[in-house]
């Protein structure tokens, strides 16, 4: 049932027309892992009511198309059927219901949203896993928000396990010693000059040449609609946070660096002739000026300096060589390197703009068609979230552990990562038969061992 008019209506930002229309469609899977067999069926209308359709108006929003633009559409929402508990045999071990887990999402991964209906879902998997009690799934379109904007109404709908009065914390984000030294004003326009110019030719050169064929790319077409195989690692943030403060580097830089040099490994593993390979992995950036999640009143706001929506862009990143590094750490000093050089390059800005250009002297179907082009040509994405301190709970049952996936990427390798409680995991969406879950993450570990190794006989990135 509809409500209202088509007057006044609010308009889909361009990033969420782009990754709502027939050439892509994006989705955010969060998935919540509880500590306790789940029983919440009794309260679950009433929590998605009167707790989390009140977060956004765009949870009770259809998107609708007006003289070719697409607006949010205030509906009147129908809870049952967003809400599903789908039925697996039962009797089962933890280990055959990772299975029917993992077909369930790949299978969800897939599916297109119902037509009038708001764009999210909640499923509720009551069957124990090998990590949970009982796992509970959000499908969020990508046009409500980004992963900032959905993790803050995710984390509006949760409490503290421990003390449920007091609020949830984040880890601080304290600036290391290389983005601290930061050189004097003329030396980086200068530089953020030439970075531009390079970038803005490499970019376009990626978006027109795809990736070589590798262990981790196919050359299927509409991957995004193939069965996908998932599987997730957790590390410690302790140790990671050892090795940024050893390196003076980032958190991020770590991460990717571990992910860069683990990916060639597995690829070296797998087809020895692959080292030489071109890869480029695609790594989203949020374009807010960065700190803890706001209460989502305040994201809502006009001009909030922490806006709810999708507020990021893609880094174009190459996957650095086996045979171009001698050391493990190395992989981390070279992510850092072209990490910090994108930043400082203003190619991510213009590709923003030349898509609003796209988007207005053509269309959005455009502007869709060249995110997918590029998303294809490379060999992996990778995003990241920052999760609570402490643990959360939703209607007290204790959450152990969350991670998230974005289903709809045009490739056969998405990586996200999300910190909680003092770890940091690792998720993999992967084309099913194409790469190996286990193999990949055993070269993960290795690559983090041999990271560790050398980061405590080298010495600290020079700047």
């Amino acid at each position: 049932m509809e409500v209202g008019n088509l007057e006044g209506l609010e308009p889909v930002s361009p990033n969420g027309q782009y990754f709502s229309s027939d050439v892509i469609t994006l989705s955010v899977l969060a998935v919540l892992e509880f500590e306790i067999p789940i029983d919440i069926e009794s309260q679950t209308m009433s929590l998605l009511k009167n707790v989390f359709l009140p977060i956004s108006p765009r949870f009770s929003s259809i998107m609708v198309e007006n003289d070719g633009k697409k607006e949010w559409k205030r509906v009147e929402v129908k809870l049952e059927d967003h809400v599903n508990i789908p039925s697996f045999p039962s009797n089962l071990s933890p280990e055959s219901y990772d299975e029917y887990l993992e077909e369930y999402m790949s299978k969800l991964s897939t599916e297109r949203y119902p037509q009038g209906k708001p764009l999210w879902e909640v499923h509720i998997i009551k069957y124990p896993t090998s990590n949970a009690a009982g796992n509970i799934i959000f499908k969020f379109h990508h046009a409500l928000g980004d992963g900032y904007s959905l993790m803050g109404a995710l984390i509006s709908t949760l409490q503290r396990a421990d003390n449920p009065s007091l609020p949830l914390t984040f880890p601080s984000r304290q600036l290391s010693e290389s983005k601290k030294r930061e050189n004097f004003f003329v030396t980086k326009i200068f530089s953020s000059a030439c970075n531009t110019i390079s970038d803005i030719w490499w970019g376009i050169s990626k978006t027109l040449k795809e990736d070589d064929l590798t262990p981790i790319k196919s050359s299927n077409d509409a991957i995004e609609f193939r069965p996908s195989t998932i599987a997730t690692m957790t590390f410690s943030l302790d140790q990671l946070k050892s090795i940024k403060n050893k390196l003076g580097v980032t958190l991020n830089d770590v991460l990717t660096g571990m992910i860069f040099f683990g990916t060639r490994l597995y690829m070296q593993e797998i087809d020895q002739s692959s080292s030489t390979a071109d890869c480029t992995a695609m790594v989203l950036l949020n374009t807010r000026i960065m700190g803890d999640y706001m209460p989502i009143e305040e994201m809502i706001k006009p001009n909030s300096k922490m806006p709810w929506g999708n507020r990021f862009t893609f880094l174009q990143v190459p996957i650095p060589k086996l045979t171009e590094l001698s050391n493990a750490d190395d992989f981390i000093r070279n992510t850092h390197k072209m990490i910090k050089k994108k930043r400082n390059s203003l190619a991510v800005y213009f590709t923003s703009r030349l898509l609003e250009i796209v988007n207005k002297f053509g269309s959005h179907e455009a502007s869709s068609r060249y995110i997918h082009r590029t998303l294809k040509n490379s060999s992996m994405v990778i995003s990241n979230m920052i999760g609570p301190v402490e643990q959360m709970s939703l209607a007290n049952h204790p959450i152990k552990g969350f991670y998230f996936l974005v289903p709809g990427l045009p490739q056969g390798f998405d990586i996200t990562i999300v910190s909680y409680m003092g770890k940091v995991r690792l998720a993999f969406k992967m084309e099913k038969g194409i790469i190996d879950p286990q193999k990949l993450k055993s070269c993960m570990e290795n690559a983090l061992d041999m990271i560790v190794k050398d980061s405590n006989k080298n010495p600290k990135l020079n700047n």
